[in-house]
């Protein structure tokens, strides 16, 4: 039997659309994918770098050593970047990040303002999770912070971490229960000139801490982009494969 195919014209603008569609969205996506690559490779290169020194803790040299003066640093200049704090914390301002679970358990991220040794400037600390008490809601956990000066290794990073807000969020105190944190709130709140960024603290406890910095690594999502690509390309392929099949299909009816 002879195959024949017919054309219609109105089937194959909209597959045209459709092809078009997922060709630009499809390279879209790997676009991303490819960004998000560099982005990643950007982050290991940085992870890989000397600890930034902020403060008068000394062994580093100069040009890795900011935070001294009187102008705060850019916050995606040391984004993803090991640092080396030295001074103090600001005890009084203990600040509990609400809804961070760690292994299936409620807790908090404790936040606390550090004091940079030999500058007027200050760095908010994210100092490690602690678990909530699940008989008593609003009970804050108990926790330890060391006395004076003290040197402290970290990450730089911009943000705290989002979660969805539940309700309207009151006055920043200290020892306050917040679903979000930003530093500009927490500058306006406290008084303190805080750096543009937050630092997640790493390294062992000392004595009498029972915070776990377990921290979340970041994700890029490449693999996702990528999938996304995939499905896009498929869409293309099977809007033009269904043009051309449901041509022949009426190809042949017509001759029969």
């Amino acid at each position: 039997m002879r195959l024949r195919f017919r054309f219609r014209g109105i089937p194959f603008l909209a597959t045209v659309v459709l092809v078009a569609l997922g060709i630009a969205l499809g390279n879209w996506q790997v676009r991303r994918a490819a960004e998000k690559a560099a982005i990643a490779q950007q982050l290991a290169q940085r992870g890989a770098q000397p600890p930034v020194v902020m403060g008068d803790g000394g062994g580093v040299q100069e040009h890795d050593r900011v935070g001294t003066g009187a102008h705060p640093t850019k916050s995606q200049d040391l984004e993803y970047r090991r640092v080396r704090l030295t001074g103090e914390f600001v005890a009084g301002w203990p600040i509990f990040l609400d809804n961070r679970p760690h292994e299936g358990r409620a807790g908090f991220y404790l936040a606390m303002p550090f004091k940079i040794a030999g500058a007027d400037r200050h760095v908010m600390v994210l100092r490690g999770w602690l678990p909530r008490d699940p008989r008593e809601y609003t009970r804050l956990p108990r926790f330890a912070t060391p006395q004076g000066r003290v040197t402290i290794e970290g990450v730089a990073v911009a943000s705290a971490g989002h979660v969805m807000q539940l309700g309207t969020p009151g006055a920043l105190q200290p020892g306050a229960i917040v679903q979000n944190l930003e530093v500009e709130e927490a500058a306006r709140a406290t008084g303190l000139r805080l750096e543009p960024f937050f630092v997640q603290q790493t390294g062992p406890q000392v004595a009498g801490e029972t915070l776990v910095r377990d921290w979340p690594v970041p994700s890029t999502g490449i693999d996702k982009h990528r999938g996304y690509a995939v499905q896009w390309y498929a869409l293309a392929a099977m809007a033009a494969l269904f043009f051309v099949i449901t041509g022949f299909r009426s190809g042949r009816k017509q001759v029969e």
